[in-house]
């Protein structure tokens, strides 16, 4: 048998021949993969409806069709002809019934596999609101967003991709909502994916970011709530859920987005825009402070007061090392950390935590290999970072670098490095549209819901919906 062939013999491929009750004792195949089916529903839907069932003088054909209309207890059942398709119904935990001399097939679904149930998400967690998150399961988080937005205009376009791992994926809009070009384009790109294997949203990330623009800032946003992702298909963005992982594509991506939180608009307006006031504010210190600190020391100390200036000079005085060697040492070192802290098991990561409380904290002032001042500025810089954890990233490379320049350069470097920053950000878009959309180019209207978070009789008046236009791309809708 080809299909055999094609998996080699496998040993979770599970062949299952039948004898139909007919007068010319037609033959029958029902293929499943073994783990992937639940069997008490396999033999309930398929198996004992179909064994006693009379066909009579039908044709091979109309076997096929009358199992498809009248035999299979099941509301998830389809018909196909093609053999790609019998291996994607399968690998997907579909029971496939295949009649003898009929030219096409027939997929029930009797999905069983085992999968993690619908928890909270712990990289975006919220005060108020809901505590669903994404799970694995590509229907369950079809699901979620259905129950949410009850719209008819709500479409699920499949598609897959990855030539050997079949990844099925789907693509979320509201059809009323959504600009056509960019939902062409998102097509394209993925239909241009020519990985062998896509197991997570990751993977596809790279082949939705636009070309010759920053890479630093990602334009592709990622979600593991369903909430917030409902809120941003009714601006005209677009999901993609992908099968198998609990984050979803959210596209095109704005940078004013970052710092945007569910929290934000379940709270009273003038505590969200407090709360995002401390968003930016931590998203520049992480980046800047430590660059700051090492160029103001080794260059301009000046400008410290003079209190402060002695302090820090004593403190400085006593290491062995230049401020931007230290800076540089100590956040490296927090790095390694953090990353231990994430691989290791779970028992053991408060070890990490008190060692280096001891060892990099108290142990290493106490025996002058690192000063205080550096080290509360690399600890104020690293706590900051975690306001903002989808920007994490960026942030981290940014402060390399501006640690470097401001090191060997100074202030000048600093701002020199700064303009180059925001001329690469400005620079960059996302499925067409600019990445700083709202700041560049500006709208005033746009504004109630960047820095400050307008109150809902002023924002649901008029919808910010994300479209494509010659003019400026972006453009709120009246």
């Amino acid at each position: 048998m080809k299909l055999e062939q094609q998996f080699a013999e496998s040993a979770d491929l599970t062949i299952r021949e039948l004898t139909l009750c007919s007068a010319s004792a037609i033959g029958a195949l029902v293929i499943t993969m073994e783990g992937l089916v639940d069997k008490q529903q396999l033999a309930q839907s398929v198996i004992n409806p179909l064994l006693p069932y009379d066909f009579g003088n039908q044709s091979p054909d109309e076997v096929g069709q009358s199992i498809f209309r009248s035999v299979i207890a099941s509301a998830d059942a389809k018909a196909f002809s093609t053999m790609e398709e019998l291996v994607t119904y399968i690998t997907s935990g579909f029971a496939v019934i295949a009649v003898d001399g009929a030219s096409q097939f027939c997929a029930v679904g009797v999905q069983g596999f085992a999968f993690r149930g619908v928890s909270e998400p712990e990289s975006e967690v919220v005060q108020r609101g809901s505590r669903e998150g994404f799970s694995e399961p590509l229907q369950i988080n079809m699901s979620m967003i259905r129950r949410r937005l009850k719209s008819p205009g709500l479409v699920f376009e499949q598609m897959t991709v990855g030539s050997e791992s079949q990844t099925q994926l789907m693509l979320c809009y509201l059809q009323t909502k959504v600009s056509q070009e960019l939902l062409q384009t998102l097509r394209e790109r993925l239909q241009a994916c020519d990985l062998e294997t896509v197991l997570a949203s990751g993977y596809l990330s790279d082949y939705l970011e636009d070309e010759k623009t920053s890479r630093l800032f990602s334009g592709v946003g990622i979600s593991e709530r369903p909430d917030a992702v409902c809120g941003k298909l009714t601006e005209g963005r677009i999901a993609v859920i992908v099968d198998g992982t609990p984050a979803v594509i959210l596209v095109p991506r704005l940078f004013v987005e970052e710092f945007q939180g569910v929290d934000d608009y379940s709270n009273r307006s003038y505590y969200a825009a407090f709360i995002r006031f401390t968003k930016y504010l931590s998203f520049f210190a992480a980046v800047f402070l430590p660059g700051l600190y090492v160029a103001l020391a080794q260059f301009h100390p000046e400008y410290f007061p003079t209190q402060l200036l002695i302090q820090t000079s004593e403190s400085l005085a006593k290491t062995p090392f230049p401020v931007m060697t230290e800076t540089l040492g100590i956040t490296l070192v927090y790095e390694i950390m953090k990353e231990a802290g994430l691989r290791i098991p779970k028992s053991l990561g408060h070890a990490v935590s008190i060692v280096g409380a001891l060892v990099i904290g108290e142990s290493a002032v106490t025996a002058g290999i690192i000063s205080s001042s550096t080290l509360m500025v690399v600890a104020t810089a690293a706590i900051c970072s975690y306001v903002t954890s989808t920007l994490y990233p960026p942030i981290m490379v940014l402060r390399f670098i501006l640690i470097l320049v401001g090191g060997l350069t100074g202030l000048w470097g600093i701002t020199l490095a700064t303009a180059v920053i925001i001329i690469s950000v400005c620079s960059k878009s996302s499925l067409g549209v600019p990445y700083m959309s709202s700041l560049a180019p500006f709208s005033l209207r746009r504004m109630r819901d960047v820095f400050i978070r307008a109150g809902w009789k002023t924002l649901g008046k008029h919808t910010i919906r994300v479209q494509k236009f010659a003019e400026t791309e972006v453009r709120d809708a009246d």
